[in-house]
């Protein structure tokens, strides 16, 4: 997952809305978002190469959410899958603090990565690069929040267009059609927005748009959710093929369990 716009509890009537985008390679095996046969109460995709996920949330309201971090010095192989990080969190009893502090304590099992958890009472991050590594888990206050492949808030090009689209959504329900426009523009940054971030090779281009076609990489789905004071979880995952065209889609909408 390489882009995530999330509002937390800063909206009338919606605790958490997210658009967000998984870039990977397409040859990368993988199973679109269902519930899945043993976790029945887990909706999300699968990474089918290491069995993990990039974005999910639980007929309880547990949420996660990791990218990968560009920290040159955190993108060697790694010990450990960071695609178990979210899943082990939605299949799991923790709350979003104790797990995390948790995982602290094995952070450098872990290739770079920045990990978002909520349940139905607090959003919590994490990554295990840079400051942000050291500062360890932190609970996040009602707000308008961006992740990509750097810390959370990062002012990434792509990152600010899409809190700035989120922000003009109208406060009435949204729907996943408006959502996906948060994260769904294709044009690269300009240069010189770059390079006011420290990008400047040719790779940083390559990769500024919010929605990725790069051949054998890009853009593979978006997901689009928000949650209800009523109890009502809306969840859409849209899929995509090399040429950036949609070739599936998978909508649910399910009241919260508490118990489940």
């Amino acid at each position: 997952m390489c882009l995530i716009i999330l509002a937390h509890q800063c909206r009338p009537g919606q605790p958490l809305v997210v658009a967000a985008n998984r870039d990977e390679f397409f040859a990368r095996p993988t199973a679109p978002a269902r519930f899945w046969q043993d976790h029945p109460s887990l909706l999300a995709g699968q990474d089918l190469e290491l069995g993990g996920t990039w974005l999910g949330i639980t007929r309880n309201g547990r949420f996660a959410a990791i990218t990968n971090s560009r920290d040159p010095a955190r993108t060697a192989p790694a010990p450990r899958s960071r695609g178990e990080l979210t899943l082990n969190f939605l299949v799991g009893a923790d709350s979003p603090r104790d797990y995390l502090h948790r995982i602290a304590e094995s952070a450098d099992a872990y290739a770079g990565f920045n990990l978002l958890l909520a349940d139905t009472d607090s959003l919590w991050y994490f990554s295990n690069h840079g400051e942000k590594a050291v500062a360890g888990p932190r609970a996040l206050r009602p707000g308008l929040y961006g992740l990509s492949n750097a810390s959370l808030d990062t002012p990434w090009p792509k990152v600010e267009m899409g809190k700035s689209r989120m922000s003009k959504l109208a406060d009435d329900a949204p729907d996943h059609g408006a959502l996906l426009t948060v994260v769904n523009d294709p044009r690269l940054a300009s240069p010189e927005a770059l390079h006011g971030q420290g990008l400047t090779g040719e790779m940083d281009q390559a990769l500024s748009a919010q929605f990725i076609q790069a051949g054998h990489y890009g853009t593979r789905c978006s997901t689009t959710l928000w949650t209800e004071d009523s109890g009502t979880i809306n969840w859409r995952e849209t899929s995509y093929d090399e040429t950036g065209a949609v070739v599936g889609a998978v909508t649910e909408a399910f009241g919260l369990d508490l118990q489940a």
